[in-house]
Order: C-alpha cells, then structure tokens, then sequence
C-alpha cells in the first residue's frame, strides 16, 4: 500500500514574469527577492506582455470575457491588446492588482483553490459583496486586502 501525501503539489510556472511572482508557489523565492518594487512598476509603466493576461487568467480560472470585463477591456481592445501582444499600464495594474491579491489569498488559505473559492464567494466583511468584484477598483481591492489581513491575523472586527 502506498503513501498518500497531503502535500499540496506546487503551481507550475507559466513562464510570466510578474503574476508569477505575486502568487506564491509560482516563481522560487529566490527569483520574488530578486524583483524589486521599482522593477515591477518599470513593468506595468512599460505595459506587460499579453501572456500575463493569460497566466492570470489560469490563475484565477476565470473565463477570459469574465476577466477582461474585470479588468475594464472591452473585446475589440482585449482582441487588439492580442494582435499588439501588450497591454497598455492601465491595464497592466489591473492584472497586477488581481494577481496580488491572489498571492494574498493564497498566503492566507493555503492552496489556490480554496484561494479561488474565497475571492469568488460573497463576504460578510465586504457587505456580502464578492472580493473579485470589489476590487474592480482600487479602494475596494484595498479593503479585500484589508478583509484578507484580518483574517490571517485573526481579527474579526
């Protein structure tokens, strides 16, 4: 008979550089202490290549209409974003502000599907209101993180 193991298996890698690194188990820890801050906002300055639409996408696994309509891209811009193979930095702080919270969600539940389930689910903290729609804007993407930190920490209030 053999072991079973409870060990939650690691992401693999889909290659992007930033959502990779906002959301544990996708880049070593290593490679996260490497990225400094200033790096990552050259990267959204710049706009972020399309294939970190697409590793977010996975990651959240979420229909790609359902998130372009998240992030605020219509579907002649996403179709046109596809051609240009980037995204402007508008929208590339939109796909950073997604991808950090769920690296937050992670951090707090454990694997990514609880992580998913969580952010997908309306919250009493957020008013019954679902953390992937609230964070369609800055303010309610800071109280998801505030809402996710309580939690962690332990506090309900």
């Amino acid at each position: 008979m053999s072991a079973i193991s409870t060990k939650p298996k690691a992401r693999k890698s889909t290659g992007s550089n930033v959502v990779d690194l906002c959301v544990p188990g996708g880049s070593s820890q290593a490679a996260r202490q490497n990225f400094a801050p200033s790096k990552m906002i050259k990267c959204v300055q710049d706009g972020l290549p399309i294939e970190e639409l697409d590793a977010l996408q996975a990651i959240l696994d979420l229909p790609m209409e359902t998130l372009a309509t998240k992030l605020g891209i219509s579907k002649a811009t996403l179709r046109r974003r596809k051609v240009e193979g980037r995204l402007d930095p508008a929208e590339s702080d939109r796909v950073v502000r997604y991808a950090r919270l769920m690296g937050q969600a992670v951090t707090v539940f454990g694997p990514e599907e609880p992580a998913r389930e969580w952010l997908n689910a309306p919250q009493l903290g957020l008013g019954g209101a679902v953390p992937l729609e609230y964070a369609e804007t800055k303010i309610g993407a800071r109280e998801v993180e505030n809402l996710l930190g309580r939690i962690e920490y332990g506090v309900y209030s």
